[in-house]
């Protein structure tokens, strides 16, 4: 494929393929200025999975050729036309900032910023500054005018994990700004006016906390115009031999091994495994078996998964499989808990979900722990 815009600048598929993700967005406004045709004739050089964004640790998004994954990639590609707020649903590590990414960049707001936040994250007292910014002199320690994260979004997107975390008194501003587009900075007079779409993604039910009152029921609908449900990896068959071979190749090239992959015994847990955790299990489970690994095949041992991720046989029922699941999700979670003398943050990090799925899961299981 090849075309060049008003300057004579050419454009090849192979020109494009070299360049960073990171400067795809600005190449088509930069270089194809005002020209409409040209900015379509240049969107198929932009590939599914490099358009799918880049993840915190520099990894390529959405990789997977699934019927889950084809249908998740057909209904990032609709709502990205679209210019309403969207809500991704899913487990944790199942990809939602990654999904979210791929939406912006898909967008015409793609060479606006992308700005991602994570609501369990912010410190309660500071919520409000970080997401809405504060003026000069507004509270002690406020030195110096400050715009917010929503504010520094403009013209791009801005990307609000774990939503129903946020306090309840901010859920209203932040109904405030999907209504009529403006917020309010802390200590100003005038509201201000932020263009920025608004996707936001939980992995706890919102209608559950809509009914038991966390949440605001004007915000969820306002937010749940478009849905995203993210598939777990469970769920996504083959996908995951080609997400394993992925992640080995590139671990082991930045550990200098010469690993040429997973033995045929490894890749029958990795497969069989229920990974709770998802693809950021995967992720962590594949970087510590290529440090373990001392030859040129990556075997069980090396994985670091429990010695009954392998009892579910081949044969099961759908229902046996959700039991077993659950048995396996249980009694790793309560190992974790014990191996880390019941840290929550340590326990989160050893599993690779956040503290909030720990949380829910020894909630999920009735586990009770003195901390």
């Amino acid at each position: 494929m090849y075309c060049s815009n008003n300057n004579g600048t050419e454009f090849t598929r192979e020109r494009v393929a070299g360049l960073g993700s990171e400067v795809l967005a600005g190449l088509v406004l930069e270089l194809a200025g005002k020209d409409p045709a040209l900015i379509e004739r240049l969107r198929p050089l932009l590939s599914e999975e490099r358009c799918g964004g880049v993840g915190a640790n520099g990894e390529r998004s959405m990789l997977g050729a699934s019927p889950a994954m084809r249908g998740l990639q057909a209904a990032l590609r609709k709502i990205a036309d679209a210019d309403a707020p969207v809500l991704i649903t899913g487990e944790s590590g199942t990809g939602k900032e990654l999904a979210a990414n791929a939406i912006h960049r898909r967008s015409a707001r793609a060479a606006g910023p992308f700005i991602p936040i994570n609501c369990a994250a912010l410190p309660k007292a500071l919520i409000a500054s970080e997401l809405f910014g504060h003026e000069k002199g507004a509270f002690t320690g406020a030195d110096q005018r400050r715009i917010g994260r929503i504010q520094a979004a403009q013209k791009g997107t801005v990307f609000l994990d774990e939503i129903g975390d946020l306090p309840l008194d901010l859920q209203a501003h932040l109904l405030r700004f999907l209504q009529e587009g403006t917020i309010d900075r802390i200590g100003a007079i005038h509201p201000i006016r932020v263009d920025a779409r608004v996707i936001a993604a939980t992995n706890v039910p919102l209608r559950k906390a809509v009914a038991e009152g966390r949440f605001r029921e004007d915000l969820f609908f306002r937010l749940n115009v478009l849905t995203v449900e993210m598939p777990p990896l469970r769920d996504r068959g083959a996908d995951i031999d080609d997400l394993a071979g992925h992640f080995v190749s590139r671990f082991a090239h930045q550990a200098g091994k010469s690993i040429l992959g997973l033995s045929p015994q490894a890749q029958s847990l990795v497969r069989r495994y229920t990974w709770p955790g998802n693809v950021r299990e995967l992720i962590s489970c594949l970087q510590r078996a290529v440090v373990m690994s001392d030859g040129p095949w990556i075997h069980p041992d090396n994985l670091g998964l429990p010695a009954d991720a392998a009892d579910v046989p081949p044969s099961a029922t759908p229902q046996a499989l959700k039991a077993a699941r659950r048995g396996v999700e249980e009694a790793l979670l309560r190992r974790a808990l014990q191996s880390n003398r019941n840290s929550i943050k340590m326990t989160a990090e050893q599993l690779g979900v956040s503290r909030v799925t720990v949380y829910r899961l020894m909630e999920k299981h009735r586990i009770v722990v003195d901390p």
